[in-house]
Parts: structure tokens; sequence; C-alpha cells
């Protein structure tokens, strides 16, 4: 992968606030919209969502899923040009009180200062996905896969 496609995957993942979350519901996929964060070396990403949830609940039965994340749509003609990078991972909760926790909450909470009102609700959780592989695409005829240790290389991009 050239260095500029390294550095755009460096910003989508920075920028990007929000991700598309497949699981699987009834053995056919299911996504979702998720708010996420991810740590600086982007070895984990983190959802904060309810427990009432679809996705939620799919990935209590199945811990494979998958992120989304795509640039931002700027207007331009074609759409398909989008860079985007799809994160195969396995999910696993974080419960309140955990080793952990705190800074989690905090790496959230500067990214997401309103979700404040979300950590008053019982219902609502951290999970980390923890990246196994992906699928990166950077336009036109720049399409790479990615592994964990490519995403802690480009995260110093």
């Amino acid at each position: 992968m050239d260095a500029q496609s390294e550095k755009l995957l460096a910003h989508i993942i920075r920028t990007s606030r929000i991700a598309s979350l497949a699981t699987l519901r009834d053995e056919a996929p299911q996504s979702s919209m998720v708010a996420f964060a991810a740590v600086s070396d982007f070895s984990a990403f983190y959802i904060h969502v309810s427990r009432l949830a679809q996705h939620t609940v799919d990935m209590q039965k199945n811990k494979n899923v998958s992120l989304l994340i795509v640039e931002t749509d700027d207007g331009r003609a074609d759409p398909q040009t989008l860079a985007r990078v799809s994160i195969r991972g396995s999910a696993e909760q974080i419960q309140n009180g955990e080793p952990g926790y705190t800074p989690i909450k905090e790496l959230y909470l500067a990214r997401f200062p309103e979700a404040e009102q979300l950590f008053r609700l019982a219902d609502f959780s951290f999970w980390r996905i923890n990246p196994k592989g992906g699928r990166y695409v950077a336009g036109f005829a720049k399409a790479f896969n990615i592994t964990p240790d490519t995403l802690k290389k480009v995260s110093v991009r």
C-alpha cells in the first residue's frame, strides 16, 4: 500500500464518527449504524450500545462482526470512488467497572460528549471490536487486504 493510501485510511478512521455494524441475525446478515471510537493504534474499536438493540442481541449470540467505515460523501459524481474500509473482527462486551473501562469511557466521551447521558441508562454497555482483517478501497483500482498489523502501521500516519 502506498503512503498516500495509508494516510487516507488513517484519516477516514480518525475523522469518521459512524460506521455500519454488520452482525448475523437468524443466520442472515443484518446491518446497523453505530457511533464508534478507535484506540490510537487502531487495535480496537469501541461502540456503546443498548442491550435492547437487535445488533447487541446478535453480538451476544455470535461474536463475528464487521464494521464498514466510509469517507464522507462530498457530492462527487461517482460515489463508488469514495474510500472505505471494512473491518472484520470479534465483538467482546466490556462491563462497567471492569479493568480498563474508565479509559474507554473517556476516549468515547472525548469523541461524543453528548453521549454522557447514555451512561446513566443501565441497558448501555461498551463492546470492543477486535480486528481480524478486512478490505480497504482507497479509490478506483486501489483495493487492499488489511490485517491488524496493517491497521497498527497506518495508525502512525
